[in-house]
């Protein structure tokens, strides 16, 4: 998604300051307000584009109070709340799991572009776009096989290309199937998908 954004951040002629998640929230009571806080001043002064990738980690909804931790979760996303409402500048936010966003951040927001999982043909077209013309490639590559095989998204598919090109780079030959299955196999246990061994077998 953040080529996306720095499309559009191009399309503007403007920078994009991409919100390191890591870097904002804190444990200490206050402190990812005042990181926000600083965030949205820099980006207002130097006229950038913000972009909160996950950002369900922060713009999540706000829950029934039990104890201080929920209270102070609730005030974090109150803060937030009335920074957009404030902020004059234009701030992108990706997420996968958009139904664990509060509405309240859904209802601010201009515009709202879904996404799809892409189908067997639109995998088969991205599997293509990502080795390029100049890539070793061995002649058993079945785009259309895989396409219909693997039902992922284009980040694992762009995953398992560069893992693919790894082992083909590894093996000092070109890229081949095997290698993609491999790499395959890899992207299915680092996202937690089930890699059942028919995957690999081709009909």
């Amino acid at each position: 998604m953040t080529s996306w954004a720095e499309v559009i951040a191009n399309a503007l002629g403007v920078d994009l300051h991409v919100v390191d998640l890591a870097t904002v929230i804190d444990k200490y009571i206050g402190e990812t307000e005042k990181n926000l806080e600083r965030i949205f001043n820099e980006a207002e002064t130097s006229n950038a584009i913000l972009f909160f990738d996950e950002a369900d980690a922060l713009f999540g909804k706000r829950t029934q109070i039990s104890d201080a931790h929920d209270r102070y979760a609730n005030v974090e996303t109150g803060y937030l709340l009335q920074r957009m409402e404030t902020y004059e500048g234009m701030a992108i936010l990706a997420t996968n799991l958009r139904d664990n966003m509060d509405e309240a951040f859904t209802r601010r927001l201009r515009f709202i572009v879904e996404f799809p999982f892409p189908d067997a043909a639109g995998r088969q077209a991205i599997w293509r776009k990502h080795f390029p013309n100049q890539a070793p490639v061995s002649d058993d590559l079945d785009f259309e096989w895989l396409g219909r095989q693997f039902q992922i998204t284009g980040g694992s598919i762009k995953n398992i290309v560069l893992n693919a090109a790894f082992l083909a780079a590894a093996d000092g030959g070109a890229i081949t199937m095997a290698h993609v299955v491999a790499g395959a196999r890899r992207e299915f246990g680092k996202i937690g998908k089930l890699w059942d061994e028919t995957l690999s077998r081709r009909s």
